[in-house]
């Protein structure tokens, strides 16, 4: 979700008031105003039975209120015993009736969706006629109090985080969007079914979104910032593949069997929270309770985006409109929809125009109200079949009408990620049949989604040009977008703006070692340590180029430098390759292993370590590695070529596979269209060893071919031995 201006707590001052109406009511039922004795008024009590709290008033409170009106719970008070109840029933009353409470903000019948917090008719008429009856308790043998409120309403979480060090929210002011850093134990990558956050102190937490950086850039940010956390968010901070993860109050726990989410080994969870000032200085430590499985979902979701990055309300403009579609690709399931706007937004519509013509309700709020967003899920998945175009439509009213307006008078507002700003996405959670689908559709889709965080970056940024951060975000998109000259200026714009920034000099750094320019990116690392002597991975990426340069020894100490400041996966990976160059196998295997115990499903790193093995004869033990290389990356050219030679070539019955030798470097030869000569080598081999050879020789001849056009004197001789060799029918040497 987006951020928000600060205000005080709307919540709090919205129950004050209505608090304050029940003292003044004649003969309302309040704080230190007493039941009428005898129940209900005897002219209704022989029409029809005594509302009551045990068998009426309580299952309603249990089932639509107690999971924020409990101790530690999102609401400013608890509602678990009859004494709670009684004691605000006017209040209650009151707040169902308009509908204000419980929070739930959906249009009935514009979409079906599970968890509905929403009262029937029904059941706002039961508390209504309760405290009409001057709220009685009933069956005094019925339970008094409510269940306790548990600690985790999931159940006992199998992994909780909690943010290292507390937040001290200053008592006056504006909102704080603020990111914590929240490091995960090291070990493998975890499959999480469910989450539960517990805000920590939720008279100041307004919302929560709970995301992933597998890069380490937020550390960075964090190591500049005295207080705990950092101001925004980091471009590498990502929800984690197809899913929300975020809390707001009434938001509760959910876990739905079948699905799960990956937590990458060695990544950090990330607490984005947005915090508004209580008149008191508050400390916020949030945390978490992961809930794991070991079965790997049956599918991924992905998350689609629509929106305008565009937005440009003039001051009093009373119906500002933005609209979006996108035309599906192939057929989807819709899971969930999560509608996001700040507070000029005034009505949220969604749709699905189906290929024959016909429309439904995705989602409708009419009277949207930024302090009661969610993310609603379907009750059923909703089928949208191909070429079904999805649509959005907010309006926003930025006059002086609209009491939630925080400008008056009204002033030009602008996108942009602060509530002083405005946004107005929906993200739709869709499931597609097959892989091969969700891929169609991610292809079809990230283009557009890129191009549209492009513009609102431009966008803010014409509003707010001296904005380091934002600047960083745009050269990371430019990046993307396959732009990396306008990305390197965007950088170093942000670095003109803040030149003590370490972490602008490294990710300028990072973005010049991407496209081969060494010295550069070298002496932007290197400012990077004069400004945090301390920062390891600038010292892993100095060793990193120092090994690109062919200057494995100088890299060595370098790599070995950073190991001293941090252990890492990457610095460990890197001395690994750099001790493979010393002709120093066993202390790189050691390294490679190393790597291993903190990220143990890195594809790379198993592949360098197979590599080794093989160069020592531990072909088994290679063997396995390049197979676990190939589950984590499927497409790693290197590990399949690799394996694909040792399956062919081995005189081990245990571990000479033709058929797959054939099959692993045909899906190489595909991956890089032909054009790598040691692939086709690769595959020539195999078609030897399964006995095909006329199409070995025909491979290898192509091989060949490209291996002169590329000028590889060196490559084309030892292809040309070969072939000479297949030619006479003699065995692969």
């Amino acid at each position: 979700m987006g951020d928000t201006r600060s205000r005080r707590s709307r919540l709090h001052s919205l129950a004050a008031t209505l608090a304050g109406l029940v003292v003044a009511l004649p003969g309302s039922v309040g704080a230190g105003a007493p039941p009428r004795p005898g129940g209900a008024h005897p002219s209704r009590q022989a029409a029809s039975r005594v509302v009551t709290y045990s068998r009426d008033v309580a299952p309603i409170l249990r089932e639509k209120c107690a999971g924020c009106h409990r101790p530690g719970g999102g609401a400013p008070f608890s509602l678990l015993t009859f004494e709670d109840a009684r004691s605000r029933a006017s209040l209650i009353s009151r707040a169902t009736a308009t509908r204000y409470m419980p929070p739930w903000k959906p249009e009935p019948g514009h979409g079906t969706f599970a968890d509905v917090r929403r009262l029937s008719d029904e059941q706002v008429a039961l508390i209504e006629e309760w405290v009409k009856d001057g709220a009685p308790l009933g069956d005094p043998a019925a339970p008094p109090r409510m269940e306790a409120a548990k600690e985790w309403e999931l159940g006992t979480p199998d992994l909780v985080l909690t943010m290292p060090e507390p937040y001290t929210m200053p008592g006056e002011g504006a909102d704080v969007i603020r990111s914590f850093v929240v490091p995960v134990p090291a070990g493998r990558g975890r499959f999480v079914k469910a989450i539960e956050f517990q805000p920590g102190n939720p008279r100041v937490v307004h919302h929560a979104n709970i995301k992933i950086d597998a890069n380490g850039s937020s550390r960075r940010l964090d190591a500049e910032d005295a207080a705990a956390g950092f101001d925004g968010s980091s471009h590498d901070v990502k929800f984690p593949d197809g899913y929300f993860l975020g809390w707001t109050p009434g938001q509760r726990g959910y876990s739905s069997p079948g699905d799960a989410w990956y937590l990458p080994a060695g990544a950090d969870l990330i607490f984005e929270l947005h915090m508004t000032p209580t008149g008191k200085p508050e400390q916020v430590q949030s945390r978490i309770g992961l809930f794991l499985t070991e079965v790997a979902p049956a599918r991924t979701p992905l998350m689609i985006r629509l929106g305008s990055q565009r937005i440009d309300i003039p001051a009093g403009a009373p119906s500002y409109v933005t609209a979006d579609s996108y035309v599906l690709p192939v057929d989807v399931e819709l899971l969930a929809v999560q509608p996001h706007a700040h507070n000029l937004a005034r009505s949220i519509k969604g749709y699905a125009r189906f290929p024959d013509g016909r429309r439904e309700w995705l989602i409708d709020i009419p009277d949207w109200d930024f302090r009661w967003q969610d993310v609603y899920r379907y009750a059923d998945p909703v089928r949208l079949p191909r070429g079904t175009v999805l649509e959005m439509e907010y309006t926003f009213d930025n006059s002086t009408a609209n009491p939630r307006n925080p400008n008056q008078p009204p002033r030009r507002v602008t996108f942009g990620q602060t509530s002083s700003a405005e946004m107005g996405d929906l993200w739709l959670q869709v499931a597609a049949a097959s892989d091969a689908d969700r891929a169609a559709l991610d292809a079809d889709y990230a283009p557009k989604m890129l191009a549209e965080d492009i513009a609102g970056d431009e966008t803010t940024l014409l509003t707010n040009p001296r904005d380091a951060r934002l600047r960083m975000d745009l050269g990371f998109c430019y990046l993307a977008a396959a732009r990396p000259d306008d990305a390197i200026d965007q950088f170093e714009r942000a670095i003109e703006i803040e030149p003590g920034s370490a972490a602008g000099h490294y990710e300028l750094g990072m973005v010049l070692l991407r496209v081969k320019r060494l010295d550069e990116a070298a002496d932007h690392f290197q400012r990077a340590l004069d400004l945090q002597p301390d920062s390891s991975d600038s010292y892993n990426n100095l060793g990193a180029i120092a090994l690109l340069k062919g200057a494995a020894a100088d890299a060595i100490q370098l790599l070995e430098r950073s190991l001293r400041l941090r252990d890492s996966a990457a610095a460990h990976y890197n001395l690994a390759r750099a001790l493979v160059r010393e002709r120093r196998s066993d202390e790189a295997i050691a390294q490679y292993r190393a790597a291993l115990q903190l990220s143990p499903e890195d594809p790379e790193t198993h592949a360098g370590l197979a590599a080794v093995l093989a160069e020592q004869g531990e072909v088994l033990d290679a063997v396995r590695h390049y197979r676990a290389a190939l589950r984590s990356k499927s497409d790693l050219v290197s590990a399949i070529a690799d394996l694909a030679w040792i399956l062919a070539t081995s005189t081990d019955a245990d571990v000479r596979r033709p058929l797959e030798a054939v099959c692993l470097p045909e899906e190489a030869v595909r991956l890089t269209r032909s054009k790598n000569a040691i692939v086709l080598d690769t595959l020539a081999v195999g078609y030897f060893a399964a006995g095909r050879r006329s199409d070995a020789i025909r491979t290898l001849r192509a091989a060949v071919d490209l291996s002169v056009g590329d000028n590889e004197p060196a490559v084309t001789e030892r292809l040309r031995e070969r072939l000479r060799l297949y030619e006479d029918d003699h065995g692969p040497p």
